[in-house]
């Protein structure tokens, strides 16, 4: 428990590090440069096409003489804007915490490495291929899983237990084996899971309950169209500094681990001579054969 909670007040300390502060805008400007190339080539064709859509839909043209007998038909002016905004921004943020998500996590773990770990060893069990195979396996199996729990959610308390668990397993097998790719072998890092899998796996599940503080923020802009513009790039925000916090919060406790089991395992006794006890003598000093007896 000591461990969980160094490594989570260190994770917490370093969210405001300017490098990670610097990362985590990094999804606003990658959302922007897309939405500004899409809109510079596409926005003028989509609207159109959105409009046809709506004036051939009989009960969309209801719903638009209803608001034009309440007074509200230049409102009708902003419908289409909306729903373009509406369909193309969750396959924006998806792409850009992608790329972030890429470009982030290797920054991270090696800030946390440099910064605290500078002597631990890289043994490089885990490459970059591997761990995107790691990523798409555990993906597909979380998504069964979603999938498969879907009827479940409808007894109320499960709904708030269910994806969240979910969630922190894919979590945590994602972030645990990115934190130990480049220092841990393959046979330390099954070491390290086997031994933390509990303590791993409610760290993912904390962080994704986090991760539902974005969604709160998306809700809110789709309610408030007027603030829509503003929520989502807030909400993207939000996210990315989760991300960051729960990359760091693994970092900091696989790190931990990583070094502590090396430490176990280098501690291997010496065994006793005859006639001669071994004295432990300060670090970076020979260890000198003392006489048992003095001589005569």
């Amino acid at each position: 428990m000591t461990g969980l909670l160094d490594s989570f007040w260190r994770a917490v300390a370093y969210c405001l590090h300017p490098r990670v502060i610097a990362l985590s805008f990094l999804p606003l400007i990658v959302t922007v440069a897309i939405s500004l190339g899409l809109g510079y080539f596409y926005w003028d064709a989509s609207l159109d096409l959105v409009r046809g859509w709506l004036e051939s839909s009989s009960l969309l043209g209801t719903v638009g003489g209803w608001m034009q007998s309440m007074g509200l038909g230049s409102l009708r002016t902003v419908v289409a804007p909306l729903i373009v905004i509406f369909a193309v921004t969750p396959a924006l943020v998806l792409v850009s915490l992608m790329v972030v998500a890429l470009m982030m996590t290797p920054s991270l773990v090696g800030m946390v490495a440099e910064r605290r770990f500078a002597g631990l060893e890289r043994k490089h069990g885990g490459s970059f291929l591997a761990s995107a195979l790691w990523s798409l396996g555990s993906l597909l199996l979380a998504a069964i899983a979603m999938v498969a729990s879907v009827p479940l959610w409808l007894i109320p308390p499960l709904i708030m237990v269910l994806p969240p668990l979910i969630w922190g397993w894919l979590t945590y097998r994602v972030m645990a084996f990115d934190a130990l790719a480049a220092h841990a072998s393959r046979e330390e890092r099954r070491e390290v899971f086997r031994r933390h899998r509990l303590r791993l796996l409610g760290i993912g599940v904390l962080t994704g309950y986090l991760g539902a503080a974005p969604s709160i923020v998306w809700a809110s802009g789709a309610l408030f169209a007027a603030a829509f513009v503003i929520l989502v790039p807030v909400a993207i925000w939000i996210y990315t500094l989760v991300f960051a916090f729960s990359s760091l919060w693994f970092a900091h406790y696989c790190l931990a681990a990583l070094e502590q089991l090396r430490a176990e395992r280098a501690a291997v006794p010496v065994p006793v001579r005859a006639g001669v006890v071994d004295v432990p003598l300060a670090l970076g000093d020979e260890r000198t054969p003392q006489p048992r007896h003095p001589p005569a």
